[in-house]
């Protein structure tokens, strides 16, 4: 029992053989996607990548260590993730961008202009461009001026009207010399030439681009991309730019940018604190001088130079008091000195003292985080306005911990105050106990302490502002550079892999696609498959395509199309074995015309003849005869099928053919083109006609009208053993077929009905393999083609 093949497989296969069947279009689309492929690489321009790594330090890392549960939850660095974000953003933000488009001046470009595409000259330009205007104007200048090399020391420039330089002829440009002053609309400008082995090349058309500012860092915000993982303080920088050096010069700018930014946030507190206590010094001094002189003045008038030894005990008693008070008034003033600087509605910066020594934690948390939120703000504001949501958010929260700050202020002076009040009130009492001591030394006393104050007071100043200074010192850049830039020099796009394969698969999916979609939609035959699972209706076997000038198969004949009719031969024999005693009646027919119906019977009566066995091939295509033509014999016969069905006096024999070359071949012509041929068809005289030659001949095939057009071979069915019904391969509508053939056997109006596929082509769509079995002796071979002995 034969195995079913496997549908799916089959269909694969099919569609392989129909690809490879038009494996000239697809060899051809895939070279040609090629070119185009290696075109677009030869004349495109190139990105190359530069990267940079930097790592984030960060100054305020918590001296308390993770818990385990946040090590698993978020990592070991999760806590810097924000800020690490935060300072991305810095990064990429647009003053940054604008600081380094001015200090690599990328506004200005220089190209070198060719047929098809423009190189620019990033490294050593040729020429450069001096202006007389101010970079405020040239850097919101668009324009772009093109210069034709005419010698060492002139050039030719254009106007910018849009023109490339093929465009442009030499007399339409101005001949200047370098360093002479050129007059534009944008202020005067001098063209500079390089020197040595960078100078200018004679014929070079150069053209020199100027962009605004603020366009250009709208593109490098774009450009420029940083990454970091989660948890993690270290950044990668990376930009693509056209020019390599311009992408690793920008990015080491960027770094350098980055950290003065940072350095000038930081420097900014130093600089409020330094100023605060500079004012104060000042203060201080002038007071302390006053306190002094007063201090001479009692001495000289009262003669009080021996306090030492006098008040030597009941210093010892008050020393301890003293300092207090000391310290206290101290504390008093520093806050007095702060709560004043808070006021100050001339100050350039909200930043406020910090570190003056107030003494309270509280305090000193606040001020620190109230310059925190300063510096977020004023970044921010770099890049936005005041109506920023967060802008307006840390102002807030900024007056915020100010009223706070005030309020904790007040708190503790008037704690401070009190406590001082105390304090006198006891050192009062001590004095009281001192009566005895002369009252001037008492007054010069007070003075005295007044002096210590101010010298403590100022002696702390002192050290406060060599403290700012110290630590303005020690300030180190944020962005520790890991990896400088660094370009491998070799262009990340376009990918020339990627971009030849991409060329060979879009060469590829294009006419396989068309193919595909063809195919689809392709409502036509093609091979015994299709007809087959279309029709449920015996076959009979099919016949390749051949050339138009081969018509007829021949007697010693080794050609696939000889082979095929041998087949359709033995079908035919086995099929019909049940007839005997008299003729094989072969009717051949078709859906519509051209189909190939005169072809096929020809050739099977003359494969039936060449086996020895009589044939009588009737031309009942009374409509529109072609068996002479097929059979080349010219000169039409008298007499034919319609004379003898239309003329009782005439004779079956008298409308034979006797062909001279093939004694078993006879032929009965259609004749005179009736008028009326079915009713013609519907003569008696066609049954006379069938008996009378069905006991004279081994076979009788008649080539009839196409079924599909009319209805004349329906007329004469009856006579017929067997109807071949021929399908033309890529010649009949599979639909119309279905709707012909189908019907007509299942109303069996067709006796004995089978396929027979006609016009196979080898390979597209067809079986993709050729008929016949051995070589033909006779047949030359080429002068490429070897014979072996087997």
């Amino acid at each position: 029992m034969e195995s079913k093949p496997n549908s799916v497989t089959a269909d694969i296969k099919q569609k392989i053989e129909l690809f490879l069947s038009y494996w000239k279009w697809i060899a051809l689309s895939v070279i040609l996607a090629i070119a185009l492929g290696y075109t677009y690489l030869r004349y495109t321009t190139y990105e190359y990548k530069a990267s940079a790594t930097i790592k984030i330090r960060d100054e305020k890392q918590a001296t308390k260590l993770p818990s385990i549960e946040d090590i698993n939850s978020e990592g070991l660095f999760s806590g810097g993730t924000d800020k690490i974000k935060d300072e991305i953003q810095i990064i990429k933000s647009r003053t940054l961008m604008e600081n380094i488009i001015k200090t690599l001046n990328l506004n200005i470009r220089v190209f070198e202009q060719g047929k098809i595409k423009e190189k620019e000259l990033y490294v050593n330009p040729p020429v450069s461009v001096s202006f007389f205007e101010s970079d405020s104007v040239i850097h919101n200048v668009k324009a772009n001026l093109y210069l034709k090399i005419k010698s060492d020391t002139e050039f030719i420039l254009f106007k910018d009207d849009g023109k490339s330089f093929i465009d442009r002829n030499e007399s339409e440009g101005i001949v200047y010399a370098f360093g002479d002053k050129i007059e534009t609309n944008y202020g005067g400008i001098i063209v500079v030439p390089n020197v040595g082995s960078n100078a200018p090349r004679k014929g070079s058309n150069l053209k020199i681009t100027i962009t605004p500012v603020v366009k250009l860092v709208s593109h490098y915000q774009k450009s420029v991309n940083a990454f970091t993982e989660k948890g993690s303080s270290v950044v990668e920088l990376e930009l693509k730019e056209t020019v390599a050096q311009k992408a690793v010069n920008f990015l080491d700018q960027l770094i350098i940018e980055y950290n003065n930014d940072v350095l000038h946030d930081k420097e900014e507190v130093v600089k409020v604190t330094s100023e605060f206590i500079n004012r104060r010094l000042e203060q201080v001094q002038e007071e302390l001088g006053e306190v002094e002189s007063n201090a001479q003045q009692i001495q000289q008038q009262n003669n009080l130079t021996d306090l030492g030894s006098q008040n030597n005990l009941n210093l010892q008693a008050k020393k301890q008091l003293e300092q207090q008070i000391s310290t206290t008034a101290t504390n008093i003033q520093m806050i007095s000195y702060l709560q004043e600087e808070m006021n100050d509605e001339n100050k350039i910066s909200d930043m406020l003292p910090a570190n003056v020594g107030i003494g309270d934690s509280n305090t000193a948390q606040i001020i620190k985080n109230h310059n925190d939120l300063v510096a977020k703000r004023d970044k921010l504001l770099k890049t936005s306005t005041e109506k920023n949501p967060t802008v307006v958010q840390l102002n807030n929260q900024i007056d915020a911990l100010k009223n706070n700050l005030e309020s904790s202020l007040s708190s503790i002076k008037k704690t401070s105050e009190l406590t001082l009040n105390n304090l006198n009130s006891e050192s009062n009492r001590i004095s009281g106990q001192l009566y005895v001591a002369p009252s001037k030394a008492r007054k010069f006393r007070g003075i005295q302490r007044q002096q210590d104050i101010k010298e403590s007071l100022y002696l702390y100043l002192l050290e406060k502002r060599e403290e700012s200074a110290i630590r303005l010192g020690m300030y180190q850049p944020s962005a520790k550079i890991v990896d400088s830039a660094y370009s491998s020099y070799k262009p990340v796009a376009p990918n020339k892999t990627i971009t030849y394969l991409a060329s060979f698969i879009f060469g590829l999916m294009i006419p396989l696609g068309l193919i595909y979609v063809s195919d689809l939609l392709d409502t036509k035959l093609y091979r015994k498959d299709d007809l087959v699972s279309l029709l449920d209706i015996p076959y009979l076997g099919d016949i390749p395509k051949s050339p138009k000038k081969i018509k007829l198969v021949k007697k010693a004949d080794y050609s696939p199309k000889a082979e095929a009719f041998r087949i359709v031969r033995s079908n035919v024999d086995f099929m019909l074995k049940g007839v005997s005693g008299r003729a094989k009646k072969l009717f051949i027919t078709s859906t519509k015309a051209q189909e190939g119906k005169s072809h096929t019977s020809t050739n099977l009566a003359t494969s039936i003849s060449y086996s020895n066995k009589s044939v009588l091939l009737i031309e009942m295509d009374i409509r529109v005869p072609k068996i002479l033509d097929y059979l080349d014999i010219k000169e039409k016969p008298k007499k034919g099928l319609t004379d003898f069905l239309a003329d009782t006096s005439v004779k079956p024999q008298d409308i034979v053919l006797k062909r001279k070359d093939n004694s078993f071949f006879d032929i009965i012509p259609s004749g005179t083109i009736p008028p009326n041929p079915s009713e013609l068809l519907m003569s008696d005289r066609v049954e006379e006609l069938f008996k009378h030659f069905e006991k004279k001949y081994d076979y009788i095939i008649a080539d009839t009208s196409a079924v599909g057009l009319v209805s004349d071979t329906l007329l004469i069915s009856k006579y017929a053993d067997m109807f071949i019904y021929v399908v033309s391969a890529d010649g009949v509508d599979k639909r119309q077929l279905v709707h012909v053939a189908k019907t007509l056997y299942d109303e069996k109006r067709l006796p004995n009905m089978t396929l027979l596929l006609n016009g196979v082509k080898q390979g597209k769509k067809g079986y993709g393999y050729g008929y016949g079995y051995g070589d033909n002796p006779n047949k030359k071979r080429k002068w490429y083609q070897f014979s072996f002995l087997t």
